[in-house]
C-alpha cells in the first residue's frame, strides 16, 4: 500500500490536519446535542412507556459512540485549534462517556506510540488490541491457556468485559503509575460530577428512572465502542511485525483497519473507521477523515475490511509468526 516517499505523505495529509471551527461546531451539535436531547425524551419517556424508554436506548447509545470520538480527537489535540477548547470539551465528554479524560488520554497515548509492535506489547490488560503469538500461546500450561482464552471469548470480551470497564474500572486510576497526578485526580473529580449529576437525576425522577435510562446508554454504547476499538488492529489482513522490522508508516497503514462502513455507520461513529489514516496522522481531525480518504489513492487498501469479515475478526486472537497472519486459538493446537 505504502508507494510513495515519507515526505510525499506529508505533503498530501497537510491539508487535512487543520481544525475548522465550522466542522467543530456543527459536529458538537450533531454529537453532544443530539445526544443530550436523546437522552432527554428518555426521561420524558418514562411517564409513558418504559418500552419506549428502552427503545430511545439505541440512538441514545449510537450518539455517545460519536460523543466519544470527539473526545478522542481532543485528547489528540486535533478537534479545535484552541488547545484549551481541546481541554474543555474533551473533560465534558469525559463526563458523558464515563472515561476520564485526562486519565483516557495519557494511556491511549502510549497505544499511538507503539502498536502491533510484537517486541512493545504492553503487560496484558488491554485485551483488545495487544495478542499472543502462537509459540507464546503453546508454551503455556493448560490452565494458564484457559485464564487466557476465557477473557477473550467473544460473549465475555464484547458483551460482559465493556459495560464492566466503563461503570466500574473507569472509576479508579486502575494501571496507573503513581506520577501520573493530574491523570489520577481526573479519575476523582469526573466521578464528583458524574455522581452529582446522576444523584440529581435519581432525585428528579427516582432511582429506577435513573437506571432505566442510564444503564441501557452505558451497556449498549461500551459494547459497540469497545469492538469498534478490537477490530482496528486485529482483523484478517492485519500486519503485526518485530521491533527491527516495524516503521511508523507500514504499522498504520498495515497493521490498522479501514472498515468499510455504510455512510450513516461512518457517521455515527465519526469516521473511526479510517483508522489506518489517523494512525498515520492523528493530526487528521475525523470530520477530515473521510475526505482525506478520497484524495489519496494510496490511503485506499485493496481490500478493505467488510462489516462482515469485521464480526469474525473477533475471534483472531494470535499472531502466527510462521504465517505471517492472525489466527484463532483452535488453530494454534
Amino acid at each position: 500500500m505504502n508507494s510513495i516517499t515519507k515526505a510525499e505523505q506529508r505533503l498530501a495529509l497537510a491539508p487535512f490536519e487543520a481544525s475548522s471551527w465550522t466542522l467543530g461546531i456543527y459536529q458538537i451539535v450533531t454529537s453532544l446535542g443530539l445526544y443530550l436531547a436523546t437522552v432527554g425524551l428518555m426521561y420524558w419517556s418514562l411517564g409513558i412507556s418504559h418500552v419506549l424508554t428502552i427503545l430511545l436506548a439505541l440512538p441514545a447509545s449510537a450518539l455517545l459512540v460519536r460523543v466519544f470520538i470527539v473526545q478522542h480527537d481532543c485528547g489528540h489535540g486535533s478537534f479545535l485549534a484552541w488547545k484549551g477548547g481541546n481541554e474543555i470539551l474533551g473533560t465534558i465528554c469525559g463526563i458523558l462517556t464515563l472515561a476520564p479524560y485526562a486519565h483516557w488520554r495519557r494511556q491511549h497515548a502510549g497505544h499511538h506510540a507503539n502498536w502491533n509492535n510484537l517486541d512493545r506489547r504492553e503487560s496484558g490488560a488491554d485485551i483488545y488490541s495487544a495478542c499472543l503469538t502462537v509459540e507464546e500461546y503453546r508454551a503455556r500450561s493448560n490452565w494458564k491457556r484457559f485464564l487466557y482464552r476465557l477473557p477473550r471469548h467473544p460473549l465475555i470480551a464484547h458483551v460482559a468485559i465493556p459495560p464492566v470497564v466503563f461503570l466500574l474500572l473507569y472509576r479508579t486510576p486502575f494501571d496507573t503509575p503513581k506520577s501520573w497526578i493530574r491523570e489520577r485526580r481526573s479519575v476523582w473529580a469526573t466521578n464528583l460530577i458524574i455522581l452529582a449529576c446522576w444523584s440529581t437525576l435519581a432525585w428528579t425522577f427516582g432511582l429506577t428512572g435513573l437506571l432505566l435510562v442510564q444503564l441501557p446508554i452505558v451497556v449498549l454504547s461500551s459494547i459497540i465502542g469497545v469492538w469498534l476499538f478490537s477490530v482496528q488492529h486485529r482483523f484478517d489482513g492485519a500486519r503485526w511485525m518485530r521491533r527491527d522490522e516495524w516503521n511508523f508508516t507500514d504499522a498504520a497503514l498495515e497493521g490498522s483497519s479501514h472498515l468499510d462502513l455504510p455512510r450513516v455507520l461512518h457517521w455515527l461513529t465519526g469516521n473511526i473507521g479510517f483508522h489506518h489514516i489517523h494512525h498515520l496522522s492523528s493530526r487528521v481531525p475525523n470530520y477530515h477523515l473521510a475526505k482525506c480518504h478520497r484524495s489519496n489513492a494510496f490511503l485506499r487498501p485493496e481490500k478493505p475490511l467488510s462489516l462482515g469479515r469485521a464480526f469474525g475478526a473477533s475471534s483472531l486472537t494470535l499472531w502466527d509468526e510462521a504465517q505471517g497472519k492472525l489466527v484463532r486459538f483452535r488453530d494454534a493446537i
